[in-house]
């Protein structure tokens, strides 16, 4: 979308983070509709439950790693209607699941029908040892969008209800500054149209929730992009009923842009791809072998479904190439690159035998 320079139109205009955070989040926002996001689209937690198995499989082994502690925190952030904490709580041992406390973050209402275990809050608990797993929370983080005029200037896209734009002052301070050193680097120097979404903010609602974490792990799972490869033209959009469409803010349609997880992840932070996480928890994609379906057909179908299922949330060009963003905090090997193959948890993680991750 190209935002024009002409003659304000009629109705109220605002940067691209205010008019977000209403139509997300105000009173008649897309979040707090009853269908919650699942009616709109599918993330990793709907795609299987084997999404749920291996972040249960990753809070066992951060466990483990943590001396297993009298109390195992599990935070899901942007919770939806409580989906990946059912499922994992669902899914962790007994000896486990008898020391963890749930919580899920969400700033619509408790959903009927919750898991008494669960504790519901609007924003993530303080001073707690465990995980805080974030799947697609940072890309509806509202942030502003800036686009260059005819002379190379970022300016602020102002926007109204009904999804016009024009460009408005140009973009100072701390976003001019988080412009320069993640998106429009002297490498890579806008040209006139070219447009970003200023992460600034999102940087600090990552650190906000690492924060919250005495000891532990804290994983952000988004589609990403990162420098060098930034998008011309930015990734701002919407999705309605399943469908990508054009981003409104008046709280008909998700609105969401991909995430500079590389400026989130300074300092202490590492970025994997999903396929790579998934594969080292457990999730695998590799058929099983024709032989089981002579001497167990049964078992046979069940681990085909299984591996149809593993290879869509592995899948290259798919949910597969989402980022990663691992920080650990208080966790040996805290500070060490993490390897690009292999295990992405391996220098924070002691391995724990297979029968206590069933």
């Amino acid at each position: 979308m190209r935002a024009t320079t002409g003659p304000r139109a009629n109705g109220r205009r605002r940067g691209w983070r205010a008019a977000t955070e209403e139509a997300l989040y105000g009173p008649s926002g897309f979040y707090r509709r009853p269908e919650g996001p699942a009616g709109h689209f599918r993330t990793s937690v709907h795609a299987s439950p084997l999404f749920a198995g291996a972040v249960a499989r990753l809070l066992c082994r951060l466990d483990a790693a943590l001396g297993r502690p009298g109390e195992l925190a599990f935070v899901d952030m942007a919770a939806g209607r409580g989906e990946l904490v059912t499922g994992v709580l669902a899914t962790l041992p007994a000896e486990v699941a008898a020391r963890v406390r749930a919580y899920a973050v969400e700033r619509a209402g408790r959903p009927a029908g919750l898991d008494a275990r669960i504790s519901w809050l609007a924003e993530p608990p303080r001073a707690i040892t465990g995980l805080l797993f974030a799947n697609e929370w940072l890309d509806n983080v509202p942030v502003d969008v800036a686009e260059t005029d005819t002379e190379g200037v970022p300016r602020l896209v102002l926007v109204g209800d009904d999804g016009s734009e024009r460009l408005g002052e140009p973009v100072g301070g701390a976003d001019a500054e988080w412009l320069r050193t993640w998106w429009w680097t002297p490498s890579s120097a806008p040209s006139e149209g070219s447009r970003a979404e200023i992460g600034l903010l999102r940087d600090l609602a990552w650190a906000g929730a690492v924060a919250s974490l005495d000891r532990g792990l804290a994983v952000a799972v988004d589609y990403a992009h990162f420098a060098g490869r930034r998008p011309p033209f930015g990734t701002l959009t919407g999705f309605r009923e399943g469908r990508e469409t054009a981003p409104v803010p008046d709280g008909s349609c998700d609105i969401t842009a991909h995430v500079a997880l590389d400026a989130c992840a300074r300092p202490g932070g590492h970025v994997t791809s999903q396929r790579a996480a998934l594969r080292a928890l457990g999730v695998s994609g590799a058929r099983p072998p024709l032989t089981l379906a002579s001497t167990d057909p049964a078992a046979y179908v069940r681990a085909l479904a299984g591996a149809g299922a593993a290879a869509e949330l592995t899948a290259p060009g798919g949910l597969g190439d989402f980022g990663w963003l691992i920080r650990p905090v208080g966790l040996r090997g805290t500070g060490e690159a993490v390897p690009e193959d292999g295990d992405p948890f391996g220098a924070l993680l002691v391995d724990v035998p297979d029968d206590e991750e069933q």
